[in-house]
């Protein structure tokens, strides 16, 4: 495993849209490895395969409950909406006010290739909601309804 580095929004690879992952083998399971060593060093709750630069549809989510991986993940359900704070380890020190649904249902698949389903709530669906964004070229500031200074 590796600490990989994260890319800023200077970078213009983190506006590209990501492609699926069509094999699922021991170069995927590295980028998980990696990439979660790389969000717990970071202190963040979610990584995208975007933010270190490889442009797969892979994200890496930690809220404190356990590491969730999501290989090619698509919000098939929402519900509700809730605004609250975000920020991101591609902007670091910026933060905004953004919407999200209060419960999504993803499906993707684990990193065997295997169709996993999950739904989410609250804290949980903003986290998949701001990473599978990622995947798009989208960054949280995109949908922000504004910006905040936090101390």
């Amino acid at each position: 495993m590796a600490i990989r580095n994260i890319i800023t929004e200077k970078n213009e690879t983190l506006r590209k849209k990501s492609r699926p992952v069509e094999e699922f083998n021991k170069k995927l399971w590295d980028l998980l490895d990696d990439m979660a060593q790389t969000m717990y060093k970071a202190e963040g709750v979610g990584l995208a395969a975007v933010q270190v630069g490889i442009l797969r549809q892979v994200i890496v989510v930690d809220i404190g409950e356990g590491l969730i991986e999501l290989i090619n993940p698509q919000i098939v359900e929402q519900k509700g909406e809730s605004v609250d704070t975000e920020g991101c380890l591609s902007c670091p020190g910026e933060y905004g006010k953004v919407k999200r649904p209060n419960y999504v249902k993803v499906k993707a698949f684990d990193r065997f290739g295997h169709p996993i389903e999950i739904e989410a709530r609250d804290f949980l669906a903003r986290a998949f909601c701001h990473e599978i964004d990622h995947l798009s070229g989208v960054i949280f500031k995109d949908s922000a309804i504004e910006m905040v200074d936090v101390k």
